[in-house]
């Protein structure tokens, strides 16, 4: 789906677009100028926006300015040493700050900067990054710039971590009061402990057998912070930490430490000797030890790929309605609610996809490790 819309949004916004180089003969006046500028949707950078990473949580634009959240920007190059300042410090009117700059798309345009290209054809400056700025306040290239800001991904992935800290506390101090050992569990308990026993049963005791008991903590801590920070991406202005490749990359990294540490001499001779015919060793060994590396990249790509279409299909939707009413105003009122509909219904599907990739990425690293310790044909417990 996402890449059928790609290619959709390709075609419509290069038809929207051409709609700006009218010549006046044919019959551009000034009630149609304001129109065709609207109708120019570049839907690829909307989106992009949306589920990239930025120093502000932005929630929408009234009047003019934006209604959003500035974070601290942490900067540091070697000239200057380190700064310390508020986002918001450049959306005061002021080019630069503290000898820094944030190229935006309005000022890469303003300063003729958007086109230009490095040696190997890649474009010279990015959009929506801090850069040190020279006499000029133009972008300073030759100064190496350290951001180590708190990003609105960084930012939420610290909420999400302190609210789970904080409700499983309140659980687990529900228990160490007796309330769900010697009483029925209450309150946040009812939803909770269901959840430990399924994931306990059928992830841990389905794949680990007898020495489940020793990996349910890091299962349970994988599960739920992976479940709370796909609910709370949800939330409409908060940023999709899931469906960014640098955490799950580290989540898939830390299963990938564990299931190493818990391998054993049978799983290596099976790596480097196939239990195979002598000619077929030679073509199974190499994919055995490929084998080693493709199961936590799987685990990265799945939740990546998964969280972050959700939020594409879910974007394009909403954008169909603003490209549908640039072409026609009737087609895009008449359209709108059609659309809107099938955005509810995809977020509503994010809801269940939430915990079912909660689930998928605690279910397969339970397995890799349950494989990582396997004893050998001949072992008894292995029977």
């Amino acid at each position: 789906m996402v890449a059928v819309f790609s290619l959709f949004f390709v075609i419509i916004s290069g038809k929207l677009l051409a709609q700006e180089t009218t010549s006046p003969e044919a019959g551009k006046t000034e009630q149609s100028a304001p129109a065709k500028k609207e109708a120019a949707i570049n839907p690829a950078k909307i989106i992009l926006e949306h589920v990239g990473d930025a120093h502000e949580f932005h929630f929408f634009s009234f009047g003019g300015h934006a209604v959003s959240i500035p974070l601290p920007v942490l900067v540091y190059n070697s000239a200057k040493g380190i700064s310390f300042f508020s986002y918001s410090k450049f959306d005061e009117g002021k080019q630069t700050h503290d000898g820094y700059l944030v190229t935006t798309d309005e000022y890469l345009k303003s300063h003729d900067l958007e086109d230009k290209i490095d040696a190997k054809g890649k474009p010279l400056y990015a959009e929506r990054k801090i850069y040190a700025a020279d006499a000029n306040g133009l972008p300073d290239l030759s100064v190496k710039v350290y951001d180590f800001s708190f990003t609105k991904n960084v930012v939420q992935l610290i909420i999400s971590l302190t609210l789970l800290v904080w409700l499983m506390r309140g659980v687990a101090k529900q228990y160490t009061n007796g309330k769900g050992v010697t009483s029925a569990p209450t309150g946040f308990q009812n939803a909770v402990e269901p959840v430990v026993t399924f994931v306990r049963d059928e992830i841990g005791k389905s794949n680990l057998g007898h020495k489940y008991e020793r990996y349910m903590p890091y299962l349970l801590t994988v599960f739920f912070f992976i479940l709370i920070n796909n609910l709370v991406g949800l939330i409409p202005g908060t940023a999709n930490v899931t469906g960014n490749i640098a955490f799950t990359a580290m989540l898939g990294l830390i299963s990938f430490v564990v299931i190493l540490y818990n391998t054993n001499k049978h799983f290596w001779s099976h790596i480097f000797w196939p239990p195979v015919p002598g000619p077929v060793k030679i073509i199974m060994t190499p994919v055995e030890i490929l084998g080693i590396f493709t199961k936590p990249f799987a685990l990265i790509i799945r939740l990546f790929a998964n969280m972050l279409s959700g939020h594409i299909i879910i974007l394009s939707f909403i954008i169909l309605i603003f490209i549908f009413g640039a072409m026609n105003v009737v087609v895009g009122w008449t359209t709108s609610p059609f659309l809107i509909a099938l955005a509810v219904f995809i977020y509503l599907l994010e809801i269940l996809v939430a915990f079912i990739q909660a689930y998928v990425f605690t279910t397969l690293t339970a397995l890799f490790i349950g494989q990582a310790f396997e004893g050998g044909h001949s072992d008894e417990a292995h029977h």
